[in-house]
């Protein structure tokens, strides 16, 4: 089960020069037993034995109340920390993990002492602020990153990447330059459907970072199945665009989950050849946006695809 060829974090790094591949999870419910949460674990793994994966993902999930005006599609259940699920289940795993922290849920102290006390050797972290401006923060990103450069030997950050945000904005690019003053050693993008979003926001940070003299950092690119209108809605309700053409193809056609994932096949492929050409670090990371198991089993199929295309 274990990834070839990859013990740290630092050796995971290195080798996203050629590329490599993440899958992400996210914990049970906060109501789990210890039990279940040991089983949902051990099903997770059990399914990743087909797959080469050269690191984990596991998110921290937050209600993001504020993110939208419209009603949440799946209602918001509490999830258990990603740290705990790590620490206490995933024992079977004994790879890289990045854990995610949504900082807002935290408080200073909290987050400085689980930076503190975690391993740098395996775990990596991936800081994330308020989705909303209007959200109520008991840490805000800005004082995340100052607690964070205040110790000595924290696990190795990274920072999320939004192509959409570019693409109104135009600017993202260089809140990736700034995140990597602050720190950050890496980054992970929301999950990518629009080619020419994610391709413009790639070229604009690797031509940044050449106009600086700056090594730019791994980029690490989402891609994930849909397989129903309702998950369609709920990657809108998230802030996840489509092309015009794709999202009508997925909500018309009377299989939306082969449609999706033939264009999740396209879209690595092309994503790989961009960045290898471009010389940017990257790697790949497959996630189901659902429970359903039907796209849960997608995503385990989508990478095993894409462990081919890297190799």
């Amino acid at each position: 089960m274990a990834p070839q060829e990859t013990t740290s974090a630092a050796e995971l790094l290195a080798r996203t020069r050629d590329g490599v591949l993440f899958y992400g999870l996210t914990p049970p419910r906060a109501t789990t037993t210890a039990e279940q949460a040991d089983a949902v674990a051990e099903a997770a793994l059990a399914r990743l034995r087909s797959v080469q994966v050269d690191a984990l993902i596991v998110y921290d999930v937050d209600a993001e109340a504020d993110r939208s005006s419209t009603p949440r599609p799946f209602p918001f259940m509490p999830m258990m920390d990603p740290a705990v699920f790590l620490d206490r289940h995933l024992a079977g795993w004994t790879g890289p993990v990045v854990v995610y922290r949504a900082v807002s849920k935290y408080t200073g102290e909290e987050l400085s002492d689980w930076l503190s006390e975690t391993s740098r050797d395996r775990v990596l972290t991936v800081l994330v602020g308020a989705a909303s401006r209007h959200q109520v923060v008991r840490t805000s990103l800005s004082e995340a990153y100052r607690r964070y450069a205040a110790l000595s030997r924290p696990p190795r950050m990274g920072g999320v990447v939004i192509a959409e945000r570019h693409a109104n904005a135009g600017t993202e690019h260089q809140r990736m330059l700034r995140k990597q003053d602050a720190g950050c050693e890496f980054f992970v993008s929301q999950v990518c459907y629009d080619l020419d979003n994610t391709r413009t926001l790639l070229s604009d940070y690797a031509y940044g970072c050449r106009d600086q003299g700056l090594e730019p950092r791994p980029v690490v690119l989402t891609l994930a199945p849909c397989g129903s209108v309702k998950t369609l809605e709920f990657m809108s309700w998230l802030g996840i665009e489509l092309p015009g053409w794709l999202r009508t193809e997925i909500a018309r056609s009377g299989d939306p989950l082969t449609v999706s994932y033939e264009q999740c096949v396209v879209n690595a492929q092309v994503l790989i050849a961009f960045c290898r050409r471009l010389g940017l670090p990257f790697g790949i990371n497959v996630e189901s946006l659902t429970n359903r198991k039907v796209e849960i089993d997608a995503s385990i199929a989508l990478a095993r695809e894409i462990r081919s295309q890297l190799d």
